[in-house]
């Protein structure tokens, strides 16, 4: 039996360093592709003596020619703080990498995993969202650049797809956190840990009612590993946790497992915030067998002692 050949595109990122992990211990051979805007050398410097494991340094915006049987495309800033730092880029990472990693698939007939987003149903109108659910999305929004970049990259999968004959995979992930997260990530959950072993003050934006879904990164790697190795499915499949919180329930939570003395402050709501998130994962359920096994409080311990490592080396 020939060994697999996968290309992960972000592959030195938050969830793309831990997909690399999962496919190298599966006995594939990896190539991680990744420009490192997001992504950190660290992550992946454990793999790097592996001879199943390579690391190319390339921006999926321009085209590049390789032989594989798979592809998980996961190249793009996923967090406000840095898709927003350059917005075009970040439609052209979407766009451009979706188109240049389709024609990559159609070329060698490799099958190709898009990681879309929960933020394709926007600001939700419907709870909890299904895949069938069309979204509620800003177009000319200062958060369209991720939601819509997605939106397209489905939409080109898909014509691929029809068009082309292209085995395509569509994975939309909800709120997912562990190790690996960057201290700068910005979004909720890193932003808690960080201010909570800092003793900052822990800032909810809005009043703190609104719910969000978070899902351990084991879990989510586990989901989006059966979607690809699934037959006769494309998706797109919602992975993610349905267990809701409120922000206010989070911070608490992380206050209590670092006993820190920070306190709770209340900022405004940023523009196009989603007030409620939560995944129906039926779907992922009766076609992978899949669901969520980590509890919130569970994953929240490997990813607090994470940044506590993180911090303590930056002094």
């Amino acid at each position: 039996m020939k060994q697999n050949r996968v290309l992960v595109t972000g592959g030195a990122g938050f969830l793309g360093s831990h997909l690399c992990d999962k496919l190298i211990a599966s006995g594939a051979s990896v190539l991680c592709l990744d420009n490192f805007f997001t992504g950190s050398k660290n992550n992946v410097a454990h793999l790097l003596a592996n001879p199943n494991f390579e690391v190319i340094r390339h921006d999926v915006t321009e085209p590049i020619l390789l032989e594989v049987d798979q592809i998980y495309n996961l190249a793009c800033p996923a967090s406000p703080v840095h898709y927003q730092y350059n917005p075009v880029k970040t439609v052209k990472t979407s766009v451009m990498g979706a188109i240049h990693m389709l024609g990559l698939a159609k070329r060698v007939r490799a099958r190709i995993l898009q990681a879309s987003t929960s933020e394709v149903y926007g600001d939700p109108l419907q709870h909890p969202q299904t895949e069938a659910y069309w979204g509620h999305v800003n177009p000319i929004g200062i958060r369209s650049c991720y939601d819509e970049g997605k939106r397209l990259a489905e939409t080109l999968m898909m014509d691929y797809h029809r068009q082309n004959n292209v085995d395509v995979r569509i994975i939309r992930i909800f709120n997912t956190y562990g190790p690996r997260m960057a201290v700068n990530d910005g979004r909720v959950v890193s932003n808690f840990i960080v201010q909570a072993l800092r003793n900052q003050p822990i800032t909810i934006y809005g009043d703190g009612t609104q719910t969000r879904s978070f899902c351990y990164v084991s879990d989510l790697l586990e989901g989006m590993w059966r979607l690809m190795n699934t037959e006769g499915l494309t998706g797109p499949v919602n992975v993610g946790n349905p267990n809701e919180f409120t922000i206010r329930e989070l911070a608490e939570l992380v206050i209590s497992m670092t006993g820190s003395r920070a306190e709770i402050v209340h900022l405004p709501l940023p523009q196009d915030d989603p007030v409620q998130r939560q995944p129906d994962i039926t779907l992922a359920k009766e076609k992978l067998g899949w669901a969520p096994a980590v509890m919130l409080k569970d994953g929240l311990g490997p990813t607090i002692a994470h940044f506590e490592r993180e911090l303590s080396a930056a002094g």
